[in-house]
């Protein structure tokens, strides 16, 4: 079974990604003093009295509102109050009760929810600000809970109230083995509309303004394919525009989001082509020895003949070329063609990254692979390699013992690596090999 979610939800500035993180025991939400800073739903796991849950943070509800963006807000946080199992309707004690705090209290009890009211910013210990009992007006089952989302006053009673709602444990749950995606790429390159487009719904802010993902946004799915979290990381920009404090804080998530991914689902623009941009974020996943998957979206967009994908796929080997073990695919997601193959191309690298082979075997193909280029040599010294093992998985690592590692070439290795792809494939994965020689410490 899946764990319970809960979602906090609440008007802009009243403190969300504050109280989030707090409960979360890490900085995950972006928290500024600019509204609207958070704008998608983001997901932590955080566990209390034994109890394992999914934490949502929202960007603001404001429910009379125009503003394009407000709008796409408020959309977010109705899908996360439609899945939470528990909803905590977050208010704020000194601009005290609002319109739109009654808007938004109507709307959680219109849906019928279990809501934990929270009214947070009482910093002082002791007797209740008069304003904190205009809350009750609100109509919610149970007390207030009073919070200093900063200092962390209240929390624990506020979970307290949370657990208490939430639906019994299943006796034989067990953790879901997800596969976690990193969908990666330059903004507007289309990552959170693949991800609406897999999920069939408009779960992450879609909008042709560059930058309007910020935050690594977790998304779960199963489906007939397997399970997923499907991470759409804030789209990473030159070094030369990261000029404001939020945009640095994305970046630095995005690249937190790779470390943390199983696979990397790198987004490229078919309309711009492969840019220098495309391939600083692709050498992200590779350095980071995640497989990945290149996909080119906005396909239906490209006039083409026989040759295009051909032509293309070229332009990507030579500007990727220390990826050329990624599988690359066209697609469009505002169309859907060819996302449905997504999934398979991502168990494929998966799988890929995670094979493991026995010494035997191993030690099989390098001795075929001395005996057709022999070792090189370097003023009368000949290398000598003696065995290799597979030490880890994801990425595929190899230590390979040898006399002297001076004498072990860069360019030998790599013949050594097109070896072992030719023999096992490890298709989508980039391969680190160690160099060790006697006296070293044993692996």
């Amino acid at each position: 079974m899946p764990k319970p979610t809960v979602a906090i939800v609440g008007r802009p500035n009243v403190g969300k990604s504050t109280l989030f993180n707090k409960l979360s025991g890490e900085r995950i939400s972006i928290v500024e003093d600019t509204p609207g800073v958070t704008r998608d739903r983001i997901y932590n796991e955080i566990e209390w009295s034994g109890r394992e849950m999914l934490l949502v943070d929202t960007g603001g509800i404001e429910p009379k509102t125009n503003d394009e963006m407000l709008k796409y807000m408020r959309l977010q946080a109705n899908i996360a109050i439609e899945t939470a199992d528990v909803v905590i309707f977050m208010t704020d004690v000194r601009t005290g009760l609002t319109a739109d705090d009654r808007d938004i209290a109507r709307m959680l009890l219109k849906a019928k929810k279990k809501t934990v009211l929270c009214v947070n910013k009482v910093d002082s210990v002791g007797a209740l600000p008069s304003e904190f009992y205009e809350f009750y007006e609100l109509g919610f089952i149970g007390e207030p809970i009073a919070v200093s989302s900063t200092h962390g006053t209240g929390t624990g009673d506020l979970l307290d109230e949370v657990v208490s709602l939430l639906p019994e444990a299943d006796a034989d749950e067990t953790e879901d083995d997800r596969v976690k995606v990193a969908v990666i790429g330059k903004p507007n390159a289309g990552k959170s509309s693949i991800i609406n487009r897999i999920l069939g719904e408009e779960r992450l802010i879609v909008s042709n303004v560059p930058g309007t993902t910020r935050d690594a946004v977790n998304t779960l799915l199963d489906n007939e394919y397997g399970k997923y979290v499907f991470i759409d990381t804030a789209g990473i920009r030159k070094k030369a525009r990261v000029d404001d404090r939020i945009e640095k804080y994305s970046v630095l998530r995005a690249k937190m989001s790779v470390e943390k991914a199983d696979v990397c689902v790198l987004m490229i623009d078919a309309e711009k082509g492969i840019t220098d941009q495309d391939e600083h974020i692709a050498g992200l996943a590779h350095e980071s020895g995640k497989p990945s998957v290149i996909v080119v979206n906005k396909w239906d967009l490209i006039e083409k003949d026989d040759n295009t994908a051909r032509e293309f796929t070229d332009k990507i080997r030579v500007a990727l070329s220390y990826m050329s073990y990624a599988p690359i695919l066209f697609v469009s997601a505002k169309t859907g063609q060819r996302t449905e193959k997504l999934f398979e191309f991502i168990n494929y690298v998966y799988e890929q990254s995670n094979l493991r082979i026995s010494t035997g075997m191993l030690n099989d193909v390098l001795n075929d692979a001395l005996t057709k280029v022999q070792p090189p040599s370097d003023k009368g010294r000949r290398l000598k390699i003696y065995y290799m093992t597979q030490i880890q998985v994801a990425p595929p690592t190899f230590v390979i013992f040898c006399n002297e590692r001076e004498l072990f070439h860069f360019s030998y290795q790599r013949y050594i690596e097109n070896q072992l792809r030719t023999v096992f494939g490890f298709n989508g994965t980039p391969i680190k090999i160690i160099i060790r020689q006697k006296g070293d410490d044993p692996v």
